[in-house]
């Protein structure tokens, strides 16, 4: 046997060996996830999904992912991609939820201009500028919402009309109840997820696409 052959078969094994690593490190996960998932306490459905909380995908669609976002929050901006492919690679299995978590300043206006826009059927144009131009406008300790409405404004907003529609009651009654709901759950940061009624925790990018393709597969 030579040195090549010998170092090939090493290389091999070791291709095995990390792809053994890799199969337990991902059972461990699952086994952990499912753990932290049956000691948690039960959440009560209606503090997640309010009749009136907007939404992407099939109100049937036996997956359901809560997010809980700020439109000011830079972490909520890397997360809207990741939300928009799983909405691409599930279509037709996953429902994904939006709430309103207004911890930064400025970003109860930045909701007004979210629903004011879903009044006029262009919320989700809307929601991709915001967060496309976050930088922007969402300064924290001295946001530009001027900036903000003009960015809705060129992504399809009939600015004169929301000048109006953001006074409605019932976006204060949306904002208001949000933010009650998140007390309750006692939410802390932004973005917080529920997947199928549990709360995610220690995510990122890609465990929150392999839980969702998880639970599509285990639905």
């Amino acid at each position: 046997m030579n040195r090549r052959t010998v170092l090939i078969g090493a290389s091999a094994l070791g291709l095995v060996a990390f792809g053994g690593g890799a199969f337990v490190v991902n059972t461990r996960r699952q086994a952990d996830a499912d753990a932290r998932a049956a000691a948690a306490p039960p959440v009560d459905a209606a503090l997640l999904v309010r009749p009136y909380s907007p939404s992407f995908g099939p109100a049937d669609a036996p997956v359901t992912l809560v997010e809980f976002f700020d439109p000011s929050c830079e972490a909520c901006r890397a997360y809207h991609p990741v939300i928009k492919e799983i909405l691409r690679l599930f279509p037709d299995q996953v429902r994904v939820v939006l709430r309103y978590t207004l911890f930064h300043e400025g970003s109860d206006e930045a909701a007004r201009i979210l629903e004011a826009a879903r009044m006029q059927g262009q919320f989700e144009p809307v929601l991709d500028a915001l967060f496309e131009e976050q930088p922007g406008w969402a300064v924290h300790g001295a946001p530009e919402m001027d900036v903000a409405w003009e960015i809705a404004g060129n992504a399809g907003l009939d600015l004169d009309r929301a000048e109006t529609d953001k006074l409605f009651p019932g976006i204060t009654g949306t904002i208001n109840q949000d933010m009650a709901d998140v007390e309750a759950l006692d939410i802390r940061q932004t973005p917080t997820f529920f997947l199928n009624g549990k709360r995610l925790e220690n995510f990122s990018a890609e465990s929150l696409i392999a839980d969702v393709r998880f639970a599509v597969e285990n639905a």
